[in-house]
């Protein structure tokens, strides 16, 4: 009932009856109409009633109503239906200067920003000093893991964690499992590692939280990190990993000295690997 109040009759394409016209907002009739549903069944709806509704029914009166991705989700919800993905608004697309400067600001400790594909969106420099991110290679997380020879080199674990990555973008599949996006970087990544294909036909699926990584890194030697993946409610496209150093492994000094001036000097000729 309140978001009907909110739309006037010229905002749905209708006249606006002048002053005559007492309620504010469309009337139920009127938003029945131009949803293509009985009159009676969406009083009943806004009384909360116990009657069948379909997605693509609420679809319409979300329309007519000008609903937000959250509050369409949140009608699905009233309706005990199973909601959509959200979408982002648009009041929330420009959001990555914010977002550059949360990564910056995690320094002296990698981080990166990907998109729901696994895309890097944005890294700072202790991903790139600590992972080997960097503009030459495949811009894609799941592919750089599998194909990336400096990543891989520096991975003391990458056989054992290699599963839990595959099964956890499964899961980020499992979101949208019609999403030509997400089946072009597993065709891709199909192609480029045979590893990947196989350990991608066991169907293995785990939610993102945290991994533990142990890198061997050519300047510092052995950081021990925990990733851990965060979402953005505002941008559900986007997932923050920040890595944190695991305490009593001297990881947060090296990264530190790693960082600073004498150790960006000291990465600029890496021994092999």
């Amino acid at each position: 009932m309140s978001r009907r109040a909110r739309i006037t009759p010229t905002e749905a394409g209708l006249p606006d009856g002048g002053a005559r016209r007492r309620t504010p907002g469309l009337r139920r009739e009127e938003v029945a109409v131009l949803a293509g549903v009985g009159v009676s069944w969406y009083q009943w709806l806004e009384q909360g009633r116990d009657i069948t509704v379909s997605g693509q029914v609420l679809d319409s009166v979300g329309r007519v109503l000008k609903l937000t991705s959250a509050e369409r989700r949140h009608l699905y919800a009233l309706a005990g239906l199973n909601p959509p993905a959200l979408e982002v608004a648009p009041a929330d697309r420009d959001m990555c200067d914010g977002l550059k400067r949360l990564i910056d600001a995690w320094m002296p400790f990698p981080a990166h920003i990907m998109d729901a594909y696994w895309n890097t969106v944005l890294y700072n420099d202790a991903a790139a000093l600590v992972f080997g991110m960097r503009p030459e290679i495949v811009q894609n997380c799941l592919i750089a893991f599998f194909t990336d020879p400096i990543y891989r080199s520096r991975a003391t674990r990458w056989e054992e964690i290699a599963g839990q990555v595959v099964a956890q973008f499964r899961a980020a599949c499992s979101e949208n499992p019609h999403d030509d996006g997400f089946r072009a970087v597993i065709e891709e990544a199909r192609e480029l590692s045979p590893e990947f294909a196989e350990l991608w036909e066991r169907g293995d699926v785990r939610p993102g939280g945290q991994t533990q990584k142990e890198i061997e890194h050519p300047v510092v030697g052995a950081l021990h990190v925990e990733a851990t993946q965060l979402r953005i409610p505002a941008r559900p496209d986007l997932a923050i990993v920040l890595h944190t150093p695991q305490p009593g492994t001297g990881t947060a000094e090296k990264l530190e000295w790693l960082t600073s001036p004498e150790g960006r000097r000291g990465s600029m000729y890496p021994v092999a690997g």
